[in-house]
């Protein structure tokens, strides 16, 4: 058979998934992608997109569902370019992300025999996120729409009621924010023109504390304006802590302010992970999965083999979260983060758990590390957690010349933490083991904890 054309008409077996959640089926080696397919499904497809070494194509009808196969719940699906799996049984999502780990490693890494431990799936597989991000826009004659972005169409937003992912005060919390807003007939921002006023709303929620925490993202400092509505969310749901304004003049459409105002309540909500309690402002990063995020610290600590002796680096710390609670079985933490609003929330919240035994340092790895080491720092422990990009060259260099004992990469991209234990892994260090870990059932993202060690 000839290589499919734009247009065909095709009978698939889907027999993959790929890293973003698309189903991946074959015609004589030649890949198709295919939304909204399973492993398992046979389905009659439309080729819309055909390129020299892979396709994709549209699902026309399901012939055969995949046994793996579930209904979504959520009225959404397929339309919000949130949750892609949902389709997807939790079983079948837990062995295609740990499948996705083994690949990256082995084939993007070249990495030799080590130990894939199982994944540590999550015990929510719903309702489980303390942190949602909407973007606000013109609706109908009474209401502005507050949602989440159509898949693939970042112009098109969805007027969201209730969002699984998030809690029943999360969902109370939106519905709330949209009926003040247009009962007070608040502008939404405009794009095109710049005129208008409210941008984006971020909604927290400590899942051990209860407390709430609403931020506004608005075009001017409008507090008088907001003010009514910040009472107003507060009265209906008596959680609400805190409600922020922050303020977002430029045309970039991002959710963080260059300002911020305190509109009710306090700057910050609490949560409680580990035994320690968190202070969590309205910009700071915090794990997104509260339950599965004491699971993923539980495994980071084991793979440090503390015994209360040793200095242990935290890279890309955040806010402390990491090196707070490993400080308890260290003699000393430095903790290396770029961000210095989160430099302060480490600091404040270091303070509030009356922990004195760490250090943090403000800066970029590649040019903290090597002042560090001429400091004299020498660490026996290195913990790493950086973002979806992973490490930059001139830090994993810099990590490979201090030449910890132990490493352990806390890596959300399976993709790069790949590229980087592969680096490492030839600079003298040997892959023990990986444990991937579910932080976000329902979608396509990974969580994987490695540990390394140092050749002898």
């Amino acid at each position: 058979m000839a290589k499919p054309r734009r247009g065909d008409t095709l009978d698939l077996t889907i027999d993959d998934l790929a890293f973003g959640g698309e189903g991946v089926g074959r015609v004589e080696g030649y890949v198709l992608f295919v939304r909204g397919a399973v492993p398992g499904d046979r389905v009659r497809v439309k080729v819309v997109e055909a390129r020299s070494r892979f396709g994709r194509a549209a699902i026309e009808s399901l012939e055969s569902p995949s046994p793996d196969r579930v209904e979504a719940p959520c009225p959404y699906f397929g339309r919000c370019g949130g949750c892609r799996l949902q389709h997807l049984s939790y079983p079948a999502q837990l062995a295609f992300k740990e499948k996705q780990v083994r690949d990256c490693l082995t084939r993007i890494g070249g990495l030799g025999p080590f130990e894939l431990r199982p994944i540590l799936g999550a015990p929510d597989i719903y309702g489980y996120r303390n942190k949602m991000e909407f973007t606000i826009v013109r609706g109908g004659v009474d209401k502005p729409a507050i949602g989440l972005h159509q898949a693939d169409r970042y112009d098109v937003v969805l007027d969201i009621e209730r969002c699984l992912l998030q809690s029943e005060t999360m969902n109370g919390l939106l519905d709330e924010l949209r009926v003040q807003a247009g009962a007070r007939r608040l502008p939404v921002y405009d794009q095109a023109s710049g005129d208008g006023l409210l941008r984006f709303a971020t909604l927290r929620e400590g899942r051990r504390t209860a407390e709430a925490m609403v931020n506004i993202v608005a075009a001017a400092p409008a507090v008088e304006a907001l003010t009514p509505v910040a009472e107003g969310l507060r009265t209906r749901v008596p959680s609400v802590a805190s409600v922020v304004l922050n303020v977002n003049a430029k045309k970039a459409s991002v959710a963080v302010g260059s300002e911020e105002h305190l509109l009710l309540g306090r700057d910050h909500i609490r949560e409680s992970l580990g035994g320690l309690t968190f202070q969590v402002s309205a910009n700071s990063f915090f794990q997104t999965n509260t339950v599965q995020a004491e699971r993923l610290f539980a495994v980071v600590e084991a793979a440090c083999e503390l015994e209360g002796h040793e200095t242990l680096l935290d890279l890309y710390s955040g806010t402390g979260a990491i090196s707070l609670l490993l400080a308890r079985r260290s003699r000393w933490v430095y903790g290396v983060e770029v961000s210095a609003a989160a430099i302060a929330d480490a600091v404040r919240n270091a303070r509030a758990n009356g922990i004195e035994n760490c250090t943090f340092l403000p800066g970029e790895v590649r040019y903290v590390l090597p002042t560090l080491m001429r400091d004299g720092v020498r660490p026996e422990v290195v913990v790493a957690d950086p973002p979806r990009a992973g490490f930059h060259p001139k830090a994993l260099h810099a990590l490979a010349t201090l030449g910890p004992a132990r490493l352990v990469y806390v890596s959300c991209n399976p993709a790069t933490l790949a590229r980087d234990v592969g680096d490492l892994v030839r600079q003298g260090y040997r892959l023990e083991w990986v444990e991937p870990v579910d932080m976000f059932p329902q979608t396509p993202h990974i969580e994987a904890v490695a540990r390394l060690r140092r050749a002898q």
